[in-house]
């Protein structure tokens, strides 16, 4: 498990959902204009059922209700996880990591 990345060092967001579908859908585009209206160009965002994570994956945001799942299947990726699908702070704070290059945290453990 990594406790922390260097948004420098990520060059993909994977957002793990349950079915791919509905409000994780929504997530996804929210977190992409976010990501556009900050200029922040370096990064791709991949939309993805938690169940096919990879253990190659190096940052993942998923709801909280995932986050366990989500650890197994990418045990080596930072894992961020979320509350609420529209307007969770972890959002800004992801798009100002990135931003700011400074290190996003793992919170999964």
């Amino acid at each position: 498990m990594t406790n922390s990345i260097k948004a420098s060092d990520v060059s993909q967001i994977i957002l793990a959902c349950e079915a791919g579908m509905g409000s994780s859908l929504m997530v996804v585009n929210g977190l992409k204009k976010k990501l556009k209206k900050a200029g922040v160009t370096s990064v791709s965002l991949k939309h993805k059922p938690v169940r096919t994570l990879k253990g190659d994956a190096q940052l993942v945001i998923v709801h909280k209700g995932l986050a366990n799942l989500a650890r197994k299947k990418a045990p080596n990726a930072v894992i961020v996880k979320f509350n609420h699908f529209l307007n969770d702070p972890v959002f800004d704070k992801i798009v100002s990591a990135f931003v700011n290059n400074t290190e996003i945290e793992n919170t999964v453990e």
